[in-house]
């Protein structure tokens, strides 16, 4: 037999917060209502879950804010990253994603090494393009000069 719940979280493969779903009378009871995911419909629930989706929708806007106006600092950043280099200039090792982490953290922007778009290290003196993720609708082009270390 069948229910009506509306969900109060995302549900993969079922629906968002808000949804009215039909699922077996099992699923409801055993999974769903317990882990607190849905609840049987009411008027006070769909006031509840609105002001839920619009914090929700607030919060989003404030982390999207934040990382574009971090994006617009990174945009302005030409990170200069010193290496040791052999004959012909090359270089010993590779430029990797905590390295140049490192360097924007002295330059006072904290990142995660993941949010860096880098498949392998750098390997060559000049400059790269680095692409930073910040946010699912927020991305950085980080510019990036490889130069020889002072001796």
């Amino acid at each position: 037999m069948a229910i009506e719940i509306i969900l109060l979280e995302d549900v993969a493969g079922l629906g968002k917060i808000g949804d009215k779903v039909r699922v077996s009378d099992g699923y409801a009871r055993n999974f769903l209502l317990p882990r607190k995911l849905g609840q049987k419909p009411s008027p006070g629930l769909l006031r509840q879950i609105e002001a839920k989706k619009l914090r929700l929708q607030q919060e989003r806007e404030e982390r999207v804010g934040v990382a574009r106006s971090m994006a617009e600092k990174i945009a302005g950043i030409v990170l200069e990253i010193p290496v040791a280099v052999g004959e012909n200039d090359k270089l010993y090792g590779s430029v990797n994603a905590q390295m140049l982490v490192d360097a924007l953290a002295e330059k006072g922007i904290e990142l995660d090494k993941t949010a860096l778009v880098l498949e392998e290290g750098i390997r060559t003196l000049g400059e790269t393009i680095v692409e930073v993720k910040l946010h699912a609708e927020v991305k950085a082009d980080l510019k990036v000069m490889v130069v020889k270390k002072a001796d």
